[in-house]
């Protein structure tokens, strides 16, 4: 069996225990975890994972992945908090202020990693510093009293689900179908599975490499307007954490540390995972401290089930 087969069945099995652990929480708190409101809940608590867990699903198809997402959502919040709050520009404008932001900390990792070469891993952690350093300077303690124009836009409902559920829907949705009908996107596959080859085949790797990062940026400062907007305030410690949540949901979601596979639905039900585990767990009382061992135990065990079927792939491409 190839290793595309078994990534495969990663997600099917992925959803299978989802289902499980629904049920299972159904039985064991039937009022508390089995209704719409607490549903609706875990949709909107997910809902900005999986717009930025999309913009990491196509990095890691591409073979890489970025740190500082965490950093760009409470960066694009702030900017666009800072602006109104403190110099009364108009929403549309602060919102685009912050996007424009989110473009340049995303266009900056992309060109020093495919231009200088420079490891994913160090310019993300480094970017992650100095973002969440520029965050800090915009919000402070935190920024409130928005207009009514931009509360709105991340507190309104329709059918009685919150608007960043549906800016969820709609990003996975749009960007589901690029992955998978256009050429630009379907490009990024051939860079994760063999770099040289896609270079050899005209693809200009290091163009789309920055491309990859400005993406994955735009939609993490997305999110950041979004939680900010939700929130009804901007925050300096919003996103904290958010990068390995997110890169656990796109792994357990079907893709590869080694690049060359992965799907958009993945990244979406990964995240759903994550959700209802976190959930699971505040249902049960379980203290924040151990919710963080679960979370670093749950990416192990990721990782390492990544690890392993690469290496088993290997075997048997070598057997054959």
């Amino acid at each position: 069996m190839n290793l595309t087969k078994h990534l495969q069945d990663r997600v099917l099995t992925l959803g299978f225990t989802t289902l499980l652990l629904c049920v299972l929480m159904t039985i064991v708190f039937p009022t508390q975890f089995a209704t719409v409101d607490n549903f609706s809940q875990i949709l909107l608590n997910l809902s900005i994972d999986t717009i930025v867990a999309v913009g990491m699903m196509i990095l890691m198809i591409a073979g890489m992945f970025d740190l500082s997402v965490g950093s760009t959502v409470a960066f694009s919040g702030g900017m666009a908090g800072y602006l109104m709050y403190y110099h009364q520009t108009p929403v549309f404008l602060a919102i685009l202020a912050g996007l424009l932001g989110s473009l340049v900390i995303g266009f900056v990792n992309g060109w020093f990693i495919a231009k200088g070469g420079i490891n994913p891993m160090i310019q993300t952690l480094a970017m992650m510093g100095i973002v969440r350093g520029f965050a800090l300077m915009l919000s402070g303690a935190g920024i409130q009293n928005f207009p009514y124009e931009f509360i709105y836009i991340g507190q309104s409902r329709l059918l009685k689900l919150q608007a960043p559920v549906w800016y969820m829907i709609g990003t996975v949705l749009v960007m589901a179908w690029l992955v998978n009908k256009t050429v630009f996107f379907r490009r990024y596959y051939f860079i994760g599975g063999n770099e040289k080859a896609a270079r050899l085949s005209g693809i200009e790797v290091e163009k789309m490499k920055i491309w990859a990062f400005v993406i994955s940026a735009l939609l993490a400062g997305i999110a950041g307007i979004l939680l900010s907007s939700r929130l009804g305030a901007a925050l300096s410690t919003s996103g904290r954490g958010l990068e390995l949540r997110v890169i656990t949901a796109v792994i357990l979601g079907g893709a590869s540390l080694s690049g060359g596979y992965g799907k958009i639905g993945g990244a979406f039900l990964g995240a759903l995972f994550m959700a209802i585990v976190n959930n699971a767990l505040i249902i049960g009382r379980i203290s924040g401290y151990w919710q963080e061992v679960i979370l670093g135990s749950i990416l192990i065990t990721a990782v390492g089930l990544d690890q392993w079927l690469i290496r088993r792939s290997q075997r048997v491409k070598l057997k054959s």
